[in-house]
């Protein structure tokens, strides 16, 4: 089987499953990370909830499994290679197989059977390859949570930029994760052109309020955008 088609195939592990990786996934961000988390009071009690996350290195799930600590079904890229050293994370814990450039019937039905069944959606709103910056939103996230009426809970994560080097070094890497306050969620008009716009619009607030999680220097396309300021004022740690 290609790595393509492996992808493709993959579904998210029963939550028992998952619930018991996230044992795991917290002994290894312990044991080879210094690893801060702040704001997990922000963490909604009960679900359904969409988690929106900045997307720079290909490890980015294991903390973020590690910062909520609860099963989480993510929404990763199945029209993307992935090096073989890095298919074991997907392949134990499960995803939900997504197209980046158009949202398939099939990744939307098992999105909706999460939320539908009070699970955490993990999804990373920029949907294409690592970056160092923070890019704009494709429409995923904002069509899932108008469509479920799911609000989003925003997660920015710093410092696991050249985390292989760091760790063959033997440094441990100091990285930050900081939980926001969840928004939403959000209605759609009928009106294609209304909806289109609306939907631009609420990609670029969540990733405002992602870039209002991390250094200055990683908001990318959203540096000195006004909404990260008036974002940080209802912040909470």
């Amino acid at each position: 089987m290609s790595n393509k088609n492996l992808i493709e195939s993959l579904h998210p592990r029963p939550a028992f499953v998952r619930y018991i990786l996230g044992y795991l996934a917290m002994f290894i961000v312990s044991m080879l990370t210094k690893t801060k988390v702040r704001g997990r009071k922000n963490i909604p009690k009960k679900g359904p909830f969409i988690i929106t996350i900045n997307h720079f290195s290909y490890v980015d799930p294991v903390f973020v499994i590690h910062a909520i600590r609860r099963p989480i079904s993510f929404l990763a890229a199945s029209d993307q290679k992935i090096e073989w050293h890095f298919l074991w994370a997907p392949f134990i814990y499960g995803f939900i197989p997504t197209n980046r450039k158009v949202l398939a019937p099939s990744t939307i039905k098992h999105a909706k059977r999460a939320l539908k069944e009070d699970e955490i959606l993990g999804v990373f709103p920029e949907g294409t390859s690592t970056s160092s910056q923070l890019r704009r939103a494709k429409n995923g996230a904002a069509y899932l949570s108008a469509l479920t009426e799911s609000r989003m809970l925003p997660i920015g994560i710093s410092g696991l930029e050249n985390v292989w080097g760091k760790l063959f070094r033997g440094t441990k890497p100091k990285v930050t994760i900081r939980i926001g306050k969840p928004f939403g969620p959000f209605s759609l008009p009928k009106n294609r052109k209304e909806r289109e716009n609306h939907l631009k619009e609420i990609g670029d607030e969540a990733m405002c309020r992602i870039a209002a999680l991390l250094p200055r220097e990683q908001h990318g396309v959203f540096k000195s955008n006004p909404k990260i300021i008036q974002v940080c004022d209802n912040f909470d740690f």
